[in-house]
């Protein structure tokens, strides 16, 4: 009998514990660090939720440089789950080993998109979407003005396109840097600085991330550069906008990773896995998100007219390395500051003498050899492609404080000086009075 009582005790307070422990599971809570959207985040929520109605989700917002010290903190500042569009963050907290390897199902999700690495070939990170970069237009903008869309990068420095052009200042917002730097591997280092500098002179700069698809959906610009899924929002909502993917450019991803101190790797493998799933990949295609899944099988539930990057040509897909990118962006939007920002309305003038001159004296091939050199010459840069291709280098220019401020002076000065030399050669055109 004694016995009897004792078993049944035990048994009493084994169920007691184990019911605790249930609990404890009921309620967990997985910390995501994150820089997208709330109302992107609280779609993924509530659908993982109902799925998974033992786990909570907890997003803590963080841009990219707070959400990099954040994660730099002992046992990654308390997070599970790392997930933003932050390339160099993800290579960064690699290296200092702040990540676990993670299961994917590689045969649905190919880290790959032609012959550029979307995700961690070790396994520690994988890509969630890819954002595609290039011109939103305005058919009917284009059309009143007997313009056809351009289809290169190289397109937009045509004078026809002056004045009818918006570009997003690299400083200013977050993805430009990224989309110069996309051109800018595309057409060459100093070629891609001159196109910038020509298709920006008379150009409205911009300096919010939203504005380059506002002004063409306003009317007031009849192309921007833009990342897609502002246009595609913009799109699905009713304006009047096309999204155009010029050949040779790039999509570049968004990761997710689970961190080496998590506590919670079951649901925090459950998050990741919703994520990169087909259900949990159609999310980011809806109508106020419209962003393109890194899983190829989520686009057969794509909104028509969706583009599909696994399925474009080769032609309009550049083999970006991202090595090299992801360290130049602070030196990309100090160099647009000094070379396209600072001065743009002598800038702008100076383009239009050299467009003007160019109608002038076609058929003149000595003077369009000279209108040549002036071209070079409004577009000069001050960086070497060998040094922007050179890590040491670029480590460097991480920051614009570290950079000596005479080095950036003399930048400044060179820039000047070679626009002074190209203002000359188109006045030494013109005949004596």
């Amino acid at each position: 009998m004694i016995r009897a009582v004792a078993v049944a005790a035990f048994a009493s307070l084994f169920s007691i514990l184990g019911a605790a422990q249930s609990g404890a599971s009921d309620n967990e809570v997985i910390v995501v660090v994150t820089s997208f959207p709330e109302e992107l985040t609280t779609r993924y929520e509530r659908e993982f939720e109902r799925s998974h109605p033992q786990s909570h989700v907890r997003f803590i917002w963080k841009q990219s440089r707070d959400a990099l010290a954040e994660l730099a903190k002992p046992e990654q500042g308390g997070a599970d789950v790392y997930w933003a569009p932050a390339p160099a963050n993800f290579a960064l907290l690699r290296e200092r080993g702040a990540f676990r390897k993670i299961s994917v199902e590689r045969a649905a999700l190919p880290g790959r998109l032609g012959q550029q690495q979307l995700s961690d070939p070790a396994g520690l990170y994988e890509a969630y979407d890819v954002a595609g970069y290039g011109i939103v237009a305005n058919p009917r903008a284009l059309a009143a003005a007997g313009l056809s869309a351009p289809r290169r990068w190289r397109d937009l420095a045509a004078p026809e396109y002056a004045r009818r052009l918006a570009m997003p200042i690299a400083s200013k917002v977050g993805f430009s840097p990224a989309l110069y730097d996309i051109l800018l591997q595309s057409e060459g280092w100093d070629a891609g600085w001159r196109l910038l500098s020509e298709m920006a002179g008379e150009a409205t700069l911009l300096d919010s991330g939203f504005a380059p698809t506002a002004s063409v959906r306003e009317g007031k610009a009849a192309l921007a550069l833009t990342i897609d899924f502002f246009a595609e929002i913009a799109k699905a909502n009713g304006a009047a906008v096309e999204m155009i993917y010029p050949q040779r450019t790039a999509f570049l991803p968004a990761h997710v990773a689970m961190t080496a101190a998590s506590k919670h790797f079951a649901g925090a493998q459950a998050f990741i896995d919703f994520l990169l799933s087909t259900d949990g990949q159609r999310l980011m295609m809806e109508r106020d998100s419209r962003r393109h899944p890194a899983r190829p099988d989520a686009y057969q539930s794509a909104p028509q007219g969706f583009a599909n990057p696994f399925a474009m040509p080769a032609s309009t897909l550049l083999d970006y390395d991202s090595e090299i990118g992801r360290r130049r962006p602070p030196l990309i939007a100090l160099l647009f500051d000094l070379a396209i920002v600072e001065g743009h309305a002598e800038s702008a003038e100076l383009w239009r003498e050299i467009h003007d001159a160019e109608k002038k004296f076609a058929g003149n091939a000595k003077a369009m050899a000279a209108l040549g050199e002036a071209k070079r010459l409004a577009g000069f840069i001050p960086v070497s492609e060998s040094d922007a291709g050179t890590r040491t280098f670029l480590e460097r220019c991480a920051r614009r404080d570290a950079i000596d401020p005479q080095q950036i002076a003399q930048w400044r000065e060179e820039i000047g000086a070679a626009r002074r030399q190209a203002r000359d050669l188109v006045k030494s055109l013109e005949p004596a009075p």
